[in-house]
C-alpha cells in the first residue's frame, strides 16, 4: 500500500508536459521556428531597420552653426548700364521677330506677305529722295536740277502705280480668305504701303516669305 501510494503521489507531481497532447507541441515548435527563421531570412535579404526600430533618435543641427546668406551686393553705376543696354536690345531683337500689337492678326500677316513677296518702288523712294534734294540745289547746273525733279515725278508715281497694285491684291485675298473679316481695309491699304517704302531689311516684323513666292 505505502509503495503504491508513493508511485501515485509522484505521477500527480510530475509536470503537465505529459498531459499535453502531440499536436500542441508539434505548432510551438513550428511556431517558434518560422519566427526565428522568418526574421533570419529578412536580415539576409539586406533588410535596414529603420532608425525608430533601433529607438535611435536624429539630433537637430543646431541653428546657430549655419551660415548666413549674404545680402544682395548693389549694381554699380556701369553694372546697371549694361543691364538697361541689354534690356533694350533684347527688346528690340524681339520687336524685330514679333512686332508690336499693330502687327497682330491674320489679316495684317496676309498684307506683310504681299509687299514681302514683291521687289516695290518705296524700297528706292528715300535714297531718290536723298538724290534729288543734292540735285535741285541752287548751286547745280540746270540740267541736273531738271533731271533730279524728273526722277523725283517718276518716284512719286511709281510708288502710286504700287500702291495701287498692293492694295487690289491684299482687297481680294482678303475677301477669299476672311470673308467674315472685320479689319478695315483702308487700314491694311495704309499699314502695307508703308511697309512698302521701307528698306527689307529694317521691316519689323522681319520678312517671313521671299521675294517671288506666291501668297
Amino acid at each position: 500500500m505505502c509503495t503504491g501510494r508513493v508511485r501515485l503521489a509522484t505521477l500527480a507531481g510530475v509536470p503537465s508536459l505529459f498531459r499535453r497532447k502531440p499536436a500542441d507541441l508539434v505548432d510551438e515548435s513550428v511556431t517558434s521556428v518560422t519566427t526565428d527563421e522568418e526574421s533570419t531570412a529578412a536580415r539576409s535579404r539586406g533588410h535596414t531597420p529603420s532608425k525608430k526600430e533601433l529607438g535611435q533618435v536624429t539630433p537637430k543641427r543646431p541653428a546657430t552653426g549655419r551660415r548666413p546668406t549674404a545680402p544682395a551686393r548693389p549694381l554699380t553705376k556701369e553694372e546697371s548700364r549694361e543691364q538697361r543696354r541689354a534690356s533694350r536690345a533684347e527688346a528690340a531683337a524681339e520687336f524685330r521677330r514679333e512686332g508690336g500689337p499693330r502687327d497682330r492678326g491674320p489679316e495684317r500677316l496676309l498684307a506683310r506677305n504681299v509687299v514681302d513677296s514683291r521687289r516695290t518702288v518705296g524700297t528706292w523712294f528715300f535714297g531718290g529722295a536723298l538724290i534729288v534734294l543734292v540735285g535741285s540745289n541752287q548751286a547745280m547746273p540746270p540740267i541736273v536740277r531738271l533731271l533730279s525733279n524728273v526722277l523725283w515725278g517718276l518716284l512719286a508715281l511709281g510708288v502710286v502705280i504700287d500702291s495701287f497694285l498692293i492694295s487690289r491684291k491684299i482687297k481680294k485675298l482678303v475677301r477669299e480668305r476672311y470673308p467674315k473679316s472685320t479689319e478695315r481695309l483702308g487700314s491694311l491699304y495704309f499699314y502695307a504701303i508703308m511697309r512698302s517704302i521701307t528698306f527689307r531689311r529694317m521691316r519689323a516684323p522681319a520678312p517671313r516669305v521671299n521675294i517671288g513666292d506666291k501668297i
